[in-house]
């Protein structure tokens, strides 16, 4: 017996994300609810222990962690998205907590509350994906020709930065073209264009504008030299 499922996200969550992406491509048919973060509705809270997404409820169960819902939907649906071997299935494993920590940095660097830790956490960012370009396979793809979920934790973790582009040139890429091709194949997948909304990419400013830090000010800058230069 099939049990209805319903996805339970939030419009910027990166690790919401990352279950569109595994339901689209699995071709698995569910209800999306995006809710607000900011204002949780009390059916939410009583259904989410951590009080946060994403969340998935299949029949009765209720599912939290994209980490846990995306081991349950390689168990339970077709199309893995894991390689078969064992070790090599470890080994993507470990590369989607570093995935994970990749997130962590960006959420350091929109919130860094001076140009100089800005600097320091972009840095940050550009050591961590160059150690990412060594594992990188010939091909599209983290794993070369397939696609896997390791390119499901990376695709969200790399739109942040369509936003941040349209603000300054942080290094964050110098110098990684393996990286970049990477980011560019991702971008393209459709899986990975429809995981989030057409408003998302504005959403997102709007959201970086309020943080109240360097990144902010950059942003508030570049609209003040624009309105005295129009």
């Amino acid at each position: 017996m099939t049990h209805p499922i319903t996805f339970i996200s939030h419009a910027l969550c990166p690790y919401v994300q990352r279950i569109a992406i595994a339901l689209n491509e699995k071709g698995v048919t569910s209800e999306r609810v995006t809710i607000d973060l900011a204002n949780k509705p009390d059916w939410f809270l009583a259904i989410s222990p951590l009080g946060r997404t994403p969340v998935l409820t299949v029949g009765n169960a209720t599912l939290f962690e994209s980490a846990a819902i995306l081991e349950y939907l390689e168990e339970t649906q077709p199309d893995p998205l894991h390689p078969a071997d064992p070790a090599e299935r470890a080994r993507h494993r470990a590369w989607i907590g570093f995935g994970s920590e990749c997130l962590n940095d960006i959420t350091g660097f929109y919130t860094a509350p001076d140009l100089g830790t800005l600097e320091r956490k972009a840095a940050a960012l550009h050591v961590r994906f160059r150690v990412m370009e060594g594992q990188l396979d010939p091909g599209l793809w983290f794993a070369g020709a397939r696609f896997s979920l390791v390119d499901v934790v990376f695709a969200p973790v790399f739109r942040y930065f369509d936003t941040f582009d349209r603000i300054g040139d942080f290094g964050v890429f110098d110098s990684l073209d393996g990286i970049a091709a990477w980011r560019r194949s991702l971008a393209g997948r459709p899986s990975v264009r429809n995981a989030v909304t057409a408003e998302y990419d504005e959403l997102l400013f709007d959201f970086l504008c309020r943080q109240g830090g360097a990144l902010s000010q950059m942003i508030e800058h570049s609209r003040t030299t624009f309105r005295q230069s129009a």
